[in-house]
């Protein structure tokens, strides 16, 4: 009897717990906007904190390279969150093709825009398009 009990308990608790499509598709585009914000916010806050470390170097009058290795990892520390803007835009992609598969989804999503094919995502392989063949830049 008690294990009947028990049985019933977890199917009313699962059922309480089950996630429709509509509140599940705003959950998501809701943390995926303030993912996309706070990467946005990081990348602000690292180009103010360059800022500053370049000013005070020169405004204290300290030698052009004191600091030069934290600035190094802080411009590679930029790169990294330019590089996870893009995958995270690859992410908005796809669940917005799963949100479409199955409900019809309407959120709009990020245009594929020059920096977020894989060929440019590699941050060793960066290049400007001056550099690239005629042939490269029509791929």
């Amino acid at each position: 009897m008690l294990s009947n009990e028990i049985g019933t308990t977890r199917q009313k608790n699962q059922a309480q717990n089950v996630m429709t499509l509509n509140v599940a598709q705003q959950r998501i585009s809701r943390d995926l906007h303030d993912a996309e914000s706070a990467l946005d916010e990081a990348l602000l806050c690292q180009a103010h904190l360059l800022s500053t470390m370049v000013t005070a170097r020169r405004e204290t009058g300290s030698a052009p390279f004191v600091g030069q290795d934290a600035l190094m990892r802080l411009v590679r520390s930029q790169q990294a969150m330019v590089n996870a803007g893009g995958e995270l835009a690859r992410v908005h992609g796809r669940l917005s093709d799963i949100a479409v598969e199955m409900v019809g989804g309407d959120d709009p999503c990020p245009a594929k825009t020059f920096g977020m094919d894989d060929m440019w995502s590699d941050s060793v392989s960066l290049q400007t398009t001056a550099d690239l063949s005629p042939q490269s830049r029509a791929a």
